[in-house]
């Protein structure tokens, strides 16, 4: 089987032969691993201003650079990125890019982009414009979150008629590491309807859905599982989120993705790295449904070291027998 194949079967919630897949939100370390700059550190305010053959040269070489990293990391799936505020889907920039990592790895490869719609935990300076309009325009808040799904949707359209995409990942984050930013009454309100609109009709156009969201997401835990997405990640440790916890609640609704603890990887010892792996796989694994990956994603300034260390125990200890 393909990795493709296996990471399909694992979001579909059913066990693969061999090795549990193995996917990262983002692996920013492209510069120590392979000395070439990763695709959102690039050319950042300058896309507008290269040629047409600079730009093609930047997708082909951006597009081998995303298949050298699932290769030597055995990534099942690559979650691929533009180029940091200079992209527009539109114009086809990031079909172009798809249909040349296909170009390369043919149909090796489970292939995802950002697809959400839905309110984010707000920034600092917009924090205090968005509680104002939750207390005196809520129905201005369900008409924007209305459109935006409605947006999502369109582009979607776009990716599915090119055909070389196989799904999405909503990467709105809810939740600080002590809970939600709303309250699940309120998550009901202004989040769930839409979240759970946007996911089916993703499904209905054929595409898989990974939900991402930072933090303790236990109190909205079962209105994220009821949106039915085909699998939640991060499963934030440092949100007090227990994978074992999430698998026994909505492990037969959805497949599980990440949990190894990113602040071990940062500035834990090489024991508390091995540990936090361990326990995603032996309580991941049972019963299939759940990809291996870390609690957020490989960032930048994180020890190249560290991740290899993850996945030298994901490679002897993630095997199905």
């Amino acid at each position: 089987m393909t990795p493709r194949e296996k990471f399909i079967m694992a979001i579909e919630g059913k066990q693969p032969p061999g090795r549990v897949p193995h996917f990262e939100l983002v692996f920013y370390l492209t510069m120590e691993a392979f000395g070439r700059v990763h695709p959102l550190h690039r050319a950042l305010g300058q896309w507008d201003q290269m040629s047409k053959l600079e730009r093609e040269l930047q997708i082909r070489d951006m597009a081998d650079l995303y298949v050298c990293q699932a290769k030597r990391y055995e990534q099942s799936g690559l979650m691929v990125h533009g180029i940091a505020n200079g992209w527009s889907d539109y114009d086809g920039e990031m079909i172009r890019l798809l249909g040349c990592i296909r170009e390369i790895s043919g149909q090796d490869y489970f292939l995802c982009i950002h697809g959400d719609a839905t309110y984010s935990l707000p920034s600092g300076e917009k924090m205090m414009e968005f509680v104002e309009k939750i207390a005196d325009r809520p129905q201005e808040l369900r008409d924007r979150a209305a459109r935006n799904v409605d947006n999502a949707l369109k582009a979607a359209a776009r990716y599915l008629a090119a055909g070389v995409l196989d799904g999405f990942c909503l990467c709105s984050d809810y939740c600080l590491n002590t809970g939600p930013f709303l309250s699940p009454t309120m998550f009901d309100e202004f989040v769930t309807p839409y979240l759970a609109r946007l996911i089916a009709g993703y499904r209905e156009m054929g595409f898989y859905v990974i939900k991402h969201t930072d933090g303790n997401i236990m109190p909205i835990l079962d209105s994220l599982a009821s949106t039915r997405p085909h699998a939640l990640h991060s499963l934030d440790p440092q949100g007090r989120v227990d994978i074992a916890e999430v698998k026994r609640r909505v492990g037969r609704q959805l497949c599980l993705i990440g949990n190894v603890n990113c602040a071990m990887l940062d500035t834990g010892t090489d024991a508390e790295v091995i540990e936090s792996a361990r326990y995603a796989l032996r309580h991941g694994m049972p019963g299939g449904g759940y990809i291996f990956a870390t609690s957020n994603c490989v960032y930048t300034g994180m020890s190249l070291r560290r991740y290899e260390l993850m996945l030298d125990v994901w490679r002897k200890e993630g095997n199905y027998q």
